[in-house]
């Protein structure tokens, strides 16, 4: 079964382009002065989603060591009152 080209530009290719999504480097093991804190809201507000979540390790890219630290200090945080338990609430009544 071929595929039929959808404009001229696919037959001129010729064939699939896949997307390869380059590996991604914990970013805590590259920069050796960069450590886990859970008073560095900042630091962490950026490994949470918008609901409050704790993004999973393939988005992040942190390895599986420091994904662990991460994730306490998140939780202490949010404990603490440093980060929300859940995103913004919307009134949308």
């Amino acid at each position: 079964m071929e595929r039929e080209p959808r404009n001229e530009h696919d037959m001129d290719q010729g064939g699939e382009h896949r997307y390869y999504a380059r590996p991604k480097v914990c970013q805590f093991c590259a920069d050796k002065h960069l450590t886990i804190d859970y008073k560095q809201a900042d630091v962490l507000r950026r490994l949470v989603t918008e609901e409050g979540k704790i993004r999973p390790r393939r988005q992040t890219g942190t390895c599986a060591k420091h994904q662990r630290v991460l994730a306490g200090a998140i939780k202490r945080a949010r404990h603490i009152g440093l980060l929300p338990f859940t995103g913004s609430e919307r009134d949308d009544r």
